[in-house]
């Protein structure tokens, strides 16, 4: 089962910006946490002193690469459907009127 190349684009920017969330805060330290850093006038004591969004953008590159690789493979070869993620069982009425 192929799928359209403009959804793959479209699934792997969503499972990037995802991945970019996730990993950011990993490897960031505050001013707390470096020696001799002091925080100067009009910025925020929590913010990042060695925040790299070259490196964040490669992180999160290959996690949405292998994220989408999984959902894609998924989506060949149907291991998990939707029939397989009802948890409620079959709906009470066949026919809702609409």
């Amino acid at each position: 089962m192929a799928m359209n190349w403009t959804s793959m684009i479209a699934i792997y920017t969503l499972f990037w910006v995802l991945s970019a969330f996730l990993v950011m805060p990993f490897g960031l330290r505050t001013p707390d946490e470096v020696d001799g850093h002091e925080v100067q006038i009009g910025h925020a004591t929590s913010a990042p002193v060695n925040f790299r969004p070259k490196r964040i953008a490669m992180r999160a590159t290959v996690l949405a690469a292998v994220l989408f690789g999984a959902y894609y493979v998924n989506y060949a070869e149907q291991w998990i459907t939707t029939d397989d993620l009802n948890f409620f069982g079959k709906p009470p009425v066949n026919d809702l009127g609409y």
